[in-house]
């Protein structure tokens, strides 16, 4: 049980660090420091928005199975 448990935390991050690479730069670091503020505001559509929601849901997973993992094992 242990064992399935390492390698589903294993399979969770590597899945949250491809969704997080996935996800486009279209703003680079211009925005971080005072270049093009316009892409701050910008509303998510279609894969975008898919890819943000997904990350958000494999972290969440992510964060729980690694609360898990310390209270359990």
């Amino acid at each position: 049980m242990e064992t399935a448990f390492y390698v589903a935390i294993i399979l969770v991050s590597l899945l949250l660090m491809m969704v997080i690479l996935l996800q486009s730069k279209a703003s680079g670091f211009s925005g971080a420091f005072g270049g093009d503020t316009s892409a701050i505001y910008r509303t998510r559509r279609g894969l975008e928005k898919t890819l943000f929601q997904l990350t958000i849901g494999v972290a969440v997973i992510f964060v729980v199975l690694s609360l898990l993992g310390q209270w359990l094992l």
